[in-house]
């Protein structure tokens, strides 16, 4: 079975950062989004993924490369013009090849690894399986109804949802997928919808099914569900001691449990609250930093209190007044006081932002 990741999308409810950095490569607990979706699917015995760009030289395959550092094996298909969903998987035709395929929505974390249902799919005899989350609002999504296990129709949107199953963004197909795909016409918003290719296989009388995914799904597209997302990630990090070595530890700090430092950082007469992750080459210096906290590498926080936040690489806090509390901060940015500010703040934060407080 092969894996088909789509990473095409433009982020637009994730701008600023998004201006400069696909959504894909924003960081949750210091890894890439889409790092989830290929370790979901390594994970569970897929070697070969596909993954859908909006060009082939894009930040994304710079950044991932051939996938041999990650344990698979990264080819990529380009979407020069986002259509939809179904216009996206219609065009993995040639790298599937004929197998059974999982299609990852790109910027979606699931603690659920479902790693059985990735498994089981090529021996069944479903033509698809389709992953679906309970929702409070079925009316912002598409919305499946189940009778007897088996999928019956599937709408997008519903002003009167038949269920409360979202379809949460990770779908098992067969080729069967690329015919359906063929035979439908772009939706009043002009994309080509996988809700009207999955109900066109159902219509058909393609045998459609369904996994009710367990613990908590994000679709990570805005910034308070990035920050929703690593806090929850963070959370489930294992228990580890409190970090003691002398040469990342100096001078008067107060370090918790479920702190991760990593190479040649330091930590100086500082507090810092876990869970937290510290990358590479970090220096914290007399701040406090509070739970829930993601550190990219090259990052220099100095007399400055943060929690709850992303920050990503190579940016730069300064002797900030109040606590920088539920933030977003692109790399290279860069945030230092002046003569006065307020007790609290608040940033989502393109690369190579300045701001001055």
């Amino acid at each position: 079975m092969k894996g088909i990741i789509l990473a095409a999308g433009q982020g637009t409810r994730l701008r600023p950062v998004t201006l400069t950095m696909p959504k894909p490569l924003v960081p949750v607990a210091n890894m890439p989004l889409i790092g989830y979706a290929i370790e979901v699917l390594h994970n569970a015995g897929i070697e070969e993924i596909g993954i859908v760009a909006n060009e082939l030289d894009s930040p994304i395959s710079r950044e991932l490369g051939d996938g041999s550092a990650l344990g698979v094996k990264l080819s990529y298909i380009v979407q020069a013009e986002q259509r939809g969903l179904a216009h996206a998987i219609g065009l993995t035709k040639d790298f599937v090849a004929g197998e059974p395929f999982c299609v990852f929505l790109g910027d979606n974390i699931f603690q659920d690894k479902m790693g059985d249902l990735l498994r089981a799919f090529p021996a069944s005899d479903s033509e698809a399986n389709i992953a679906l989350g309970e929702v409070a609002d079925p009316t912002r999504f598409g919305i499946a109804e189940v009778q007897d296990g088996v999928i019956k129709r599937v709408v997008e949107k519903p002003k009167v949802p038949p269920s409360n199953l979202a379809i949460a963004g990770v779908y098992l197909f067969r080729s069967s997928i690329y015919d359906s795909i063929s035979k439908i016409k772009p939706s009043a918003r002009n994309e080509y919808e996988i809700t009207d290719a999955i109900q066109h296989l159902i219509e058909s009388g393609a045998k459609v099914t369904h996994y009710k995914i367990t613990g908590w799904w994000i679709d990570a597209g805005k910034p308070d569900s990035i920050m929703q997302a690593n806090q929850l990630v963070l959370g489930e990090l294992p228990y580890t001691p409190a970090p003691d070595d002398p040469s990342m530890i100096i001078g008067r700090c107060d370090i918790s449990p479920r702190v991760l430092v990593g190479e040649n950082s330091q930590i100086i007469d500082s507090v810092v609250r876990g869970p937290v992750i510290i990358g590479k080459n970090v220096t914290i210096r007399n701040s406090y930093v509070g739970p829930y906290t993601a550190i990219g590498n090259n990052v220099v926080i100095e007399n400055s209190e943060i929690e709850a936040s992303i920050i990503m690489k190579d940016c730069a806090i300064r002797s900030i007044p109040g606590r920088i509390d539920s933030s977003l901060l692109a790399d290279n940015a860069k945030v230092f006081a002046a003569d006065h500010g307020p007790a609290v703040h608040r940033f989502v934060l393109a690369e190579n932002s300045y701001v001055q407080l």
